[in-house]
């Protein structure tokens, strides 16, 4: 069995992929998998009027440091907010790209039945650029018409408190109910039931690839 060296996390906005995988990223990072961190924007359209335009591409890089990942490794595109759709040429491309680049033995993107456009599109997108590796889809709620729990990932208490400590790097989210401490901690909590664990995180098996 061929062993992970290499996770990439494919984030349409800054911060999906911790409140998404951020336990996971830190278990895989902690047994020394390399993570590559892909935001394709930095939400400036959708940032608070009284904050910095780009608080998020700041937000980003503290919170993947505090996941274990490397500087060089957090990737920030400039694709602008809600407008995925009409761009999905260009991302395909910049997808391409990063297969060639870090060739990563796993991809997590958001699920094929997120609602939000860009989500979709990055989904939708990221099959098509990664259709030869071992892909899942991650959970966002708040998003998800439907979620088929096919996958899980078993977390320590440690990974949890990681990643609700990565997601409270982004201060200009902090008014957002999904943000908080208490939410992280009880679906990690529910989904860790689920498979008679303490915490978990699931997801969907969008391609799995035994080589």
């Amino acid at each position: 069995m061929k062993l992970i060296k290499t996770i990439l996390i494919l984030a349409p906005h800054t911060d999906d992929g911790e409140f998404g995988c951020g336990g996971t990223i830190a278990k895989y990072v902690a047994k020394g998998v390399r993570a590559v961190y892909v935001a394709f924007s930095a939400a400036e359209q959708s940032v608070l009027p009284h904050l910095p335009r780009d608080i998020l591409r700041t937000e980003v890089r503290k919170a993947t440091a505090a996941l274990g990942i490397a500087d060089e490794d957090c990737l920030v595109f400039d694709f602008e907010v809600r407008r995925f759709p009409e761009l999905r040429q260009s991302i395909l491309d910049k997808m391409i790209e990063l297969s060639r680049k870090y060739q990563p033995d796993m991809v997590f993107l958001p699920s094929a039945n997120d609602t939000h456009q860009d989500h979709q599109i990055i989904a939708q997108e990221g099959f098509r650029a990664f259709k030869r590796t071992t892909m899942l889809g991650y959970e966002v709620p708040w998003n998800n018409l439907d979620f088929r729990t096919s996958c899980f990932v078993d977390l320590s208490e440690e990974n949890l408190k990681v990643k609700i400590r990565a997601v409270g790097m982004y201060e200009s989210q902090k008014h957002r109910d999904y943000a908080s401490a208490e939410f992280i901690g009880s679906l990690a909590l529910t989904r860790g039931v689920q498979i008679g664990k303490r915490y978990a995180e699931a997801f969907e098996v969008v391609r799995w690839v035994i080589s």
